[in-house]
């Protein structure tokens, strides 16, 4: 019998030769904190080769979406914008405190995507997840110090 998938489903797949195992764990800890009963599952996928890939699936009816690549994006997400992203798909009305009030104020992108002008209140959950990923493109923060020993990825 197949293992049981609560939704929605939050997967963060991480290479474990770079030692993202805390950083991925973290991630979960921040989705499930902000998030709490309103996410059904939230998974830690092992992985190699420099990977560090974020991805939400709505229902079972759903195709997974990827939220965020590491190497599509240049590197990790600060919590509160993996949590806007999130959150701008799942829950496109829902307030996340004091995430969204202490919004970059120097950027003339929306930070909501639900608000953002370009994406109406009837766009499409691949439309809603375009925009917030392309919101949070000035915003990527990347340490720099991890290099994949096993594919000297950084």
């Amino acid at each position: 019998m197949p293992p049981t998938i609560h939704y929605p489903h939050i997967s963060i797949e991480f290479c474990t030769a770079c030692k993202w195992n805390l950083r991925a764990a973290w991630y979960a800890q921040e989705l499930l904190s902000t998030f709490s009963t309103e996410l059904g599952e939230v998974s830690m996928i092992p992985s190699s080769g420099g990977t560090f890939v974020v991805r939400l699936t709505e229902n079972a009816e759903s195709e997974e979406v990827i939220i965020w690549n590491r190497k599509d994006n240049n590197g990790f997400p600060d919590s509160k914008d993996l949590k806007r992203l999130i959150r701008d798909v799942l829950f496109p009305m829902r307030d996340l405190g004091h995430v969204d009030r202490h919004a970059k104020k120097d950027t003339s992108v929306e930070m909501a995507p639900a608000t953002h002008n370009d994406v109406g209140t009837n766009a499409t959950k691949e439309q809603l997840v375009k925009a917030a990923v392309a919101t949070t493109e000035d915003l990527i923060s990347d340490d720099g110090g991890d290099v994949c020993n096993d594919c000297n990825m950084p």
